[in-house]
């Protein structure tokens, strides 16, 4: 189970981030209040989804031995609050010496990727007040 720690203080919105080896700030951007000091939310769970995919494709090219020399990953997310409905565009540019079925493969194997099938089924949230 992967575990993230999040902490704020006083200071509008600045949250820090940790994982038992990791740490970035979270912030929100000058025009909602915040100090734009690190990814907002939405960035988060954006950057999330591109992380994976890079990762996923790399992988996958890598256990194939297929010339893949670059992946980038652009993912733009938007959310319809009135709607409540979220809708994520993800653009997968392939770089290297690949041939059309290993390009679609690469591009049906993006779909694979641990965040992709966590953003496209069913999600339960289970939220509770720690004991001090």
């Amino acid at each position: 189970m992967n575990t993230v720690h999040a902490s704020i203080g006083k200071q509008p919105y600045k949250t820090e981030i940790h994982t038992a080896t990791n740490s970035i700030i979270g912030d929100e951007p000058l025009e909602l209040g915040g100090q734009d000091l690190g990814f907002s939310p939405a960035d988060l769970i954006t950057a999330s989804l591109a992380a994976c995919t890079c990762a996923t494709l790399r992988m996958y090219a890598d256990r194939k031995a297929w010339n893949l020399t670059d992946v980038k990953v652009k993912v733009t997310f938007e959310r319809d609050a009135v709607k409540n409905t979220s809708h994520f565009v993800r653009t997968v540019e392939l770089v290297g010496e690949l041939d059309e079925t290993q390009r679609q493969r690469l591009l049906t194997i993006a779909n694979s990727c641990f965040i992709h099938k966590t953003l496209t089924n069913p999600i339960e949230v289970t939220t509770e007040l720690a004991t001090l």
